[in-house]
């Protein structure tokens, strides 16, 4: 069937019929990733088609190659949740975009020569962003911006507690929270990921190897923490949430310390007014993640492109080595972004 494109620009020979992407062969713990020719996606009315210049990495790939974390129904099964790269097809009202280098949310399909991005998820790369910066923003960023802002209310004056403070969302949040004017406290695992913490603007270090993240806090700030940002779950939640001040708020948004909660204490909970929300973004509407991302480019834009927020990018992959990167974020040995460049 021949492809039928909304525009006429670049020309139709120009886009191939195939692609190379990345996918998962066996899915599970012994899961492996690999290369194979896919077609290249045909983009819907609302639908640009980007030429993948870099793709950010994501715990949630890891996720997905083990099973653990589907992409939503009637989205692509290949890995990868954002990219940048240049727009070589587009809906008919989204030609303006033609030619322009862009970045954003995808719900799947980013580990590829070409993937599809809703028009309304996309924004310009920053003048002076390589592509691989630009493909390190999206995901983070507007997590960040939902966690705290969209969800959490982050004012200014309040303190927030942000755990894994050295991953991806956790650099992106904190360099958030410290613009918006908050007091940030991060934890991590190590000195030289607070460290990194540190010149972001975190302004108290905790080291949950060495002591309770609890016991720190409960010292430090005894007037309690407005909001918590929390990947780990687990029994992270029952420690959490005495250190709430009134009308406190713990926004879950992983599980990496597991789904159960031992030990809750719904009384502690009550008592405080606190709120315990659960939060994802890949399986939001498009007009939720349109609303997000302009709601994120009105607030934090220009300081993007002014890089007074910017990503930090740790370390640029080639498609080809995808197993590489994601035995390096398995690790836990990463700060910030990991990037795959084509």
């Amino acid at each position: 069937m021949p492809r039928n494109p909304f525009s006429k620009e670049p020309p139709l020979a120009t886009i191939p019929s195939t692609m190379q992407a990345v996918t998962v062969l066996n899915p599970g713990k012994d899961s492996s990733l690999q290369l194979q020719s896919y077609p290249v996606p045909e983009p819907s009315a609302e639908q640009l088609l980007i030429k993948v210049a870099a793709a950010g990495i994501n715990r949630a790939d890891l996720m997905q190659r083990r099973g653990m974390y589907p992409p939503p129904p009637g989205d692509s099964e290949i890995l990868g949740l954002e990219v940048a790269g240049i727009v070589v097809a587009a809906g008919p009202q989204h030609k303006s975009w033609l030619g322009k280098a862009v970045f954003g949310l995808v719900p799947g399909g980013g580990y590829a020569e070409y993937a599809l991005l809703h028009a309304g998820h996309a924004m310009a790369v920053p003048a002076g962003y390589s592509m691989a910066e630009a493909a390190a923003c999206a995901e983070v960023f507007l997590t960040a911006y939902q966690l705290l802002f969209t969800i959490g209310g982050l004012q200014s004056g309040q303190r927030v507690l942000i755990h894994a403070g050295a991953s991806g969302v956790g650099t992106a949040a904190i360099q958030l929270a410290r613009a918006a004017g908050a007091m940030v406290a991060v934890t991590a695992s190590s000195e030289d990921k607070l460290a990194a913490c540190k010149a972001l603007g975190a302004e108290l270090l905790l080291n949950y190897t060495e002591l309770r993240f609890e016991q720190q806090l409960a010292a430090q700030w005894p007037d309690g923490i407005n909001l918590i940002l929390d990947p780990v779950a687990g029994d992270y939640i029952g420690r959490e949430i005495p250190l709430l001040a009134m009308d406190g708020k713990i926004v879950i948004y992983a599980m990496m310390g597991g789904r159960d909660i031992p030990q809750l204490d719904l009384a502690a909970l009550f008592k405080r007014r606190g709120q315990l929300i659960c939060s994802t973004l890949r399986n939001r509407s498009n007009r939720y993640k349109t609303a997000l991302t302009q709601a994120f480019s009105n607030a934090f834009g220009r300081a993007l492109a002014q890089r007074q927020i910017a990503p930090v990018l740790q370390q640029q992959f080639t498609l080809q080595q995808a197993e590489q990167a994601h035995q390096l974020m398995a690790s836990n040995q990463t700060v910030g972004k990991l990037v795959l460049t084509l």
